[in-house]
């Protein structure tokens, strides 16, 4: 038995190499594409991403935002409140408990922020539409399951348990 990998083998490896390789440059690229839009809103990054999580997934709790987000309490806070006199979010009495709070995103700002990805959605759709269906479930299949495996990274890191290994 040869130790020498099959051409089937080494195309493989060429390929998930080639798609490691295209995620990381993507991180690169989004990260990159999201400086230059909280840049145009006068905002810093981490305003930036809590914003689209409050956008995605609010109304929410601060402490709920904190915690999805991996910002301590305390600088949640503090990213709320600019977020707030910039006119980006609301603070709302939450209905079932008066003593707390919800935060919730503001539509008027919004598409402010949204008219400044109209390149990259533009751009996506055109990238798309050279999709057949079957091909973008495939797709949208490897997203959930590669965001999953960030998920779970990112809690074994926050854990401690993969210096571990």
């Amino acid at each position: 038995m040869s130790s020498v990998p099959s051409g089937d083998a080494r195309r493989r490896r060429r390929l998930v190499t080639g798609l490691r390789d295209g995620l990381r440059e993507l991180s690169v690229q989004l990260t990159l594409l999201n400086s230059q839009v909280s840049g145009k809103l006068a905002l810093r990054d981490a305003d930036l991403q809590c914003l689209d999580l409050i956008t995605r997934l609010g109304p929410l709790s601060p402490s709920a935002a904190a915690k999805r987000s991996g910002v301590h309490p305390a600088t949640m806070t503090g990213i709320l409140d600019r977020l707030e006199r910039a006119g980006f979010i609301a603070r709302d009495r939450d209905p079932d408990d008066r003593r707390s709070v919800l935060i919730r995103a503001l539509p008027e700002r919004g598409a402010e922020v949204y008219g400044l990805y109209a390149g990259m959605n533009s751009a996506m759709d055109a990238v798309l539409a050279s999709y057949d269906e079957d091909q973008l479930t495939v797709i949208a299949d490897f997203l959930r399951r590669t965001t999953a495996a960030g998920q779970a990274a990112t809690d074994d890191l926050a854990r401690g348990s993969a210096a571990e290994r």
